[in-house]
Order: C-alpha cells, then sequence, then structure tokens
C-alpha cells in the first residue's frame, strides 16, 4: 500500500528555544522545522548545543524557553516516556545500556512482555530481538550481557532499540560512531527504508560526507544559534557547511613523509602475538600477529569491527595476560607485560575507544584525572598535593589547548573533543615512549579532529612511537607512516603510506582466511 507524506508539513518544528545550564546557555533562541520522510540533518562542532536540543524534543530536558509543536499541537514532555509513547526515540550519542543485561533485555527495558502469568515472556522478547538484530546482521544470541560486546555492537543494539519503537520520529545521534563502512552502509538503507514509512529522521553527525549521502536538509548549529539552515544539493560543498558550522575555513590534512636521517630507530618488536577468546579458549582474538615500531612512527591500524584491533591493543597494555602469548621487545630488550602497571613501567599507554566509561571518571575534576596514572609524581609525604597536581595540569592544558573553565571543572562537563584531550594528558603525564590510540576522534567535531590530528603528529615528531586503530579510513591514510591491516583476528597485510588507498586496505580488511 503506497503511503501518502505531507512532505511540506512538519513532523515537528521547534519556535524560539533556548535553555540555560548554571548562568550558561546552551541553546538561544533556535527555531527549526523537521519533516516526515525525509533526513534532516544537525550538524555542528562540540557544544554546539545539538544533542541538548535533541534531548528537549525528546523529553529528556525540561525547564526551557519556547516551544515544540508535534503534529500540529504545543506539546510539553514530562519524560522520556510519554515521549517515546507519542511516537518520538532518541538514539543517544553515549551509550545508554545496562551492562550486566541482556541485549534482549536492554532492548525491551520499561517496554517487558509480559505471559497470561504476569511474568516477563523471555521467549517473546528473544525472538523479537532476533528479527531486529537481524535486521542490523547483527547474529549475537539475545541472551548475550551486553558487556561481552565490542562498542560497536553495543551501538547497533541502541539502533535496535529504537527500530523496536517504530517511531514516528527518529533522533540518531551519531549513530555511525562507532560501526565499520558495511554496518554504515546497512543502517544507511535501513534508514532509506524508514523514509519510505514516512519517518522524520534527525540525523546528528561530525561525518560532513554521510550529509551528501543520506541527507535530505540540514541546520547548523554554533554557540547555541542556528547560523544556515537549507536543502541538500549539487550546489552545497563541504567547506560551505564547515565555515557555517566553525566560522572559519579548516584545511584537510595530508601528513608529508617526516624527514629523517636513514632509518628509524626500532622501538618495538612484537613476534606471535596471540590473544585467546577468554568466552571459547579454543578460538583467537588475535592471531600469531608481529610487526615493528619505529621511535616517531604513527603505526595506523585498519580492518572491519571485530578483526581484532582493539583486542591487538589491550594484548598489548597488558589487559588478558592469562589469554595473551608472545614476545614483546622494547628498545632492544625483552619486556614481560603482565599487567597495565607493568606495560606503564614498560613505557606504554592506552588511550581507550570508549573515553567515557574506560578512560575517565567523569565525576572527578579535570586536574584530578590528569594525574590519574602518574599520582607518584604529584605525591608529598605521601599524599597528593593539589599544587602539583593544578601545575601539572596546567602544562597539559596548554600543550594540548584543553578548553576548561577551572582546572576543578568536572570532566563529565567538557565536550566530546576536550574529554579525549583530558584522556591524553592523562596518559602524557605518565611519559611514555609508545602511545596506543584506539579510535581517538570518536564522536568529535572536525575542528576537535584538526586539534587532536596535529597533537598526534607533533608527538610523533617528538619520538614517540604511536600505534593508531581507527575505522575511518581517510584518517588511517592522512596520518599514518605504515598501515597494518587486520582481518579475522590476523594481520593480512603491511604498507608503506605511498602504496595504501582505500580500495587496498578494504581487499585486505576482508580477505578470507582459512
Amino acid at each position: 500500500m503506497e503511503i501518502n507524506i505531507k512532505h511540506d508539513i512538519p513532523a515537528i518544528e521547534v519556535r524560539n528555544i533556548s535553555k540555560e545550564f548554571s548562568g550558561n546557555y546552551a541553546l538561544t533562541d533556535v527555531s527549526m522545522k523537521l519533516y516526515p520522510g525525509k533526513v534532516n540533518a544537525i550538524v555542528g562542532e562540540n557544544g554546539a548545543g545539538k544533542s541538548t536540543l535533541m534531548k528537549i524534543i525528546s523529553g529528556v530536558y525540561s525547564g526551557y524557553e519556547g516551544t515544540i509543536i508535534y503534529e500540529g499541537k504545543e506539546i510539553t514532555f514530562s519524560g522520556t516516556a510519554e515521549a517515546q509513547n507519542m511516537g518520538i526515540a532518541i538514539i543517544h550519542q553515549e551509550l545508554n545500556l545496562v551492562r550486566n543485561m541482556t541485549i534482549a533485555e536492554n532492548i525491551f527495558l520499561g517496554r517487558e512482555s509480559l505471559n497470561r502469568l504476569g511474568m516477563l515472556d523471555y521467549r517473546k522478547m528473544n525472538d523479537k530481538t532476533r528479527e531486529v538484530t537481524a535486521r542490523l546482521h547483527l547474529n549475537v544470541d539475545p541472551e548475550t550481557p551486553v558487556y561481552q560486546l565490542r562498542t560497536g555492537q553495543q551501538q547497533l543494539i541502541e539502533i535496535a532499540r529504537a527500530l523496536l519503537l517504530e517511531s514516528k520520529v527518529l533522533i540518531m545521534d551519531e549513530p555511525t560512531s562507532s560501526l565499520s563502512g558495511n554496518e554504515i552502509d546497512m543502517l544507511f538503507s535501513i534508514i532509506t527504508n524508514l523514509k519510505e514509512k514516512g519517518v522524520a529522521v534527525v540525523y546528528i553527525s561530525h561525518k560532513i560526507d554521510e550529509l551528501f549521502r543520506i541527507a535530505d536538509n540540514f541546520t547548523v548549529l554554533r554557540d547555541g544559534k542556528v547560523t544556515g539552515s537549507m536543502e541538500m544539493s549539487e550546489h552545497i560543498m563541504s567547506d560551505d557547511i564547515i565555515r557555517m558550522m566553525v566560522g572559519r575555513d579548516i584545511l584537510i590534512r595530508n601528513r608529508k613523509e617526516p624527514e629523517t636521517d636513514g632509518e628509524r630507530q626500532e622501538l618495538m618488536k612484537v613476534t606471535n602475538l596471540s590473544l585467546r577468546n577468554p568466552e571459547l579458549p579454543s578460538m583467537f582474538l588475535v592471531n600469531n600477529v608481529s610487526f615493528t615500531l619505529s621511535k616517531g612512527e604513527i603505526l595506523g591500524v585498519s580492518g572491519l569491527m571485530g578483526a581484532g584491533r582493539t583486542e591487538m591493543l589491550e594484548a598489548l597494555f597488558g589487559l588478558h595476560n592469562e589469554y595473551v602469548s608472545g614476545e614483546i621487545e622494547i628498545e632492544g630488550r625483552p619486556v614481560i607485560i603482565r599487567s597495565i602497571s607493568d606495560a606503564i613501567k614498560a613505557g606504554m599507554a592506552l588511550v581507550p575507544e570508549d573515553r567515557q566509561l574506560q578512560g575517565l571518571i567523569l565525576e572527578m575534576n579535570v586536574a584530578e584525572n590528569t594525574t590519574l596514572a602518574s599520582l607518584m609524581n604529584v605525591l608529598s609525604f605521601g599524599f597528593i598535593d593539589r599544587k602539583k597536581e593544578t601545575e601539572m595540569c596546567k602544562r597539559f592544558k596548554e600543550k594540548l589547548n584543553i578548553r576548561l573553565a577551572s582546572y576543578g571543572q568536572t570532566v563529565e562537563t567538557l565536550s566530546g573533543g576536550n574529554q579525549q584531550k583530558g584522556v591524553i594528558s592523562k596518559w602524557l603525564a605518565s611519559n611514555p615512549k609508545i602511545l596506543l590510540l584506539d579510535e581517538p576522534t570518536r564522536g568529535v567535531d572536525i575542528g576537535a579532529k584538526q586539534e587532536l590530528y596535529e597533537i598526534i603528529e607533533e608527538l610523533a615528531a617528538e619520538g614517540m612511537g604511536i600505534i593508531l586503530v581507527s575505522s575511518e579510513l581517510p584518517e588511517i591514510l592522512s596520518l599514518s607512516d605504515r598501515i597494518l591491516v587486520f582481518s579475522a583476528s590476523r594481520l593480512t597485510a603491511t604498507f608503506k603510506k605511498v602504496d595504501a588507498d582505500e580500495e587496498v586496505i578494504m581487499k585486505a580488511a576482508t580477505a578470507n582466511i582459512s
């Protein structure tokens, strides 16, 4: 049956919305229209107000100025449950799952199915979970606890939970930040299907190229205000959108081959590194991987989700000691790494994939987070010297250009890009020789990305060896001196920068290994 969609009548209209937090306005007089059967993109730097606006629309925040018109009527939601019941769902940028509950329990949380006896109908919930996750090509047992899933898989669970609601308005806040290229293609296919059903898709992304693939129109926010809103067309260029976002031109970097006097000095040698699956010891998460890392080198690591990239970094850093085998040499000397403490003593540091869950203590302030991995350097007579702690924080604030109101500001109030700089500063304070970066620009805006790229290049120029895991091929190709490609837990190819392009990397990443 053909669905009659009135594309010219907004599904939601926000009028003159303002929202204040502790005397600072996150949104000021924002107005926009979001249409059914279209992908309505909203873009802007971190801290521009995108997520705040979406949380107002979806019932997370109240106490704002202005008006929301939904289906022709002025509304004010008392909470997310009311918004969901009226057909508005949101997929949050930061994962919002209960880690100890199963996939099915998370997907049905708050809307559980009951049997005739009034008890939870697990069979029905598991069957429905299989059905909705199959649409996302996620073939995982519904009874699997969420904590056993990788970050990208958890993001697919968030998407599956929203799809189950069959909403009229679906807000997607950075839905592809942890997804591989194939998974993004699959998600875009689902979005196209939702459009055909008349769903108003609100799409927030820092990836400008995604707008040209999927968006029908876009609105730009900067410093809590609308700076532009228009239809996507062949006349719109990415530079135009970026200029509206940041108020300046951004040059896409292409790192030149650093000048060196002869061969670089070898910093680390990894031989036959393997990591057995703790759940299935007969299977490998990392299988017989060998490579070298030189001083001042940026070694990119590419591959599809689940290929073993993150697991390789964790194995190096001592996270799974009893399941790891292989040999590691640093500066020509064998090292034995049985724990994270051993890895730090050996000169390694790991910036993890999930900065909020694994990299920071959100309730603590910036200065306290900065010294977490190097407390011995700020102790006086066995106690933390707050003056030394503040001085260390100040040093890295200036080095990394971290924007904050004070050193006592809690980390959770920082933008995504500044949180990521906070994780990096924490590890730089431990004075590492080798920096392991797992998706360092995930969920940060294009301006913050450029700053992080400059930081990474500067650290390499100072002689630090850097291993960079990224799902974004342009990022890998731009920054890396050499590139390792993983497929199905194995290293399938190693490329010099001059020999690499997206096609050869993807071919190696999809190699079928027996």
